[in-house]
């Protein structure tokens, strides 16, 4: 079975499709599909219902087994006006580039020091009509850690936090301990072992 992953990010695409393939699941990016990608609204109260409407849109025009998740950013401590929930790109309404992120999550940290944060996320799965699946369990979101003032020299285009992200036990950048730690740390085992579930149903 051919399961479409529907994300515009490709460095998303790449870390979900190279972790799926240690569990035997291959997917497809809406990269590799013929003709124009459905404009996708993005507009829900939470990240179930972005995911939902994601994979609804992309399930309708493909035709073909699709998921997409949602995420969103938790950082512990600070006042409800400043969470970002769901809108970790829009601040004040203005969608910010992956420097301008690094620019204003640093600044945050520069006024109220370092920030404990955790990814909230959530998942839809469609197989078809008949079988659609979805998820915000807490094991789903990712592990806390540490974002810092001070970029790294490092960055990944479209992952613009990382640079600023520390492991919280040994208050190293992500990008300086090895893969294998940094591998260890990202919340993906639980959505693997959901997806391999309603894959079987």
């Amino acid at each position: 079975m051919k399961i479409l992953y529907g994300t515009g990010n490709p460095s998303k695409f790449i870390h979900m499709r190279d972790y799926l393939k240690t569990i035997g699941i291959d997917i497809v990016g809406l990269k590799d599909m013929e003709g124009e990608v459905p404009p996708a609204p993005e507009d829900g109260k939470t990240v179930l219902e972005n995911a939902r409407q994601k994979a609804h849109i992309y399930y309708e025009h493909y035709k073909m087994p699709v998921f997409s998740c949602d995420s969103g950013l938790l950082l512990e401590g600070l006042p409800d006006e400043l969470q970002p929930g769901i809108h970790v790109r829009t601040v004040n309404g203005r969608y910010l580039t992956d420097d301008e992120m690094i620019e204003y999550y640093g600044g945050l940290v520069r006024r109220f020091g370092d920030i404990t944060a955790r990814y909230m996320n959530g998942i839809c799965f469609i197989a078809d009509k008949e079988h659609i699946y979805e998820s915000a369990d807490e094991r789903l979101w990712g592990e806390r850690f540490i974002i810092t003032s001070t970029p790294h020299r490092i960055r990944k285009v479209g992952f613009p936090l990382d640079s600023l992200s520390l492991e919280p036990k040994s208050g190293k950048y992500y990008y300086d301990i090895s893969d294998e730690a940094a591998n260890s740390l990202v919340e993906y085992e639980y959505f693997g072992k959901l997806l391999s579930e309603w894959l079987r149903v």
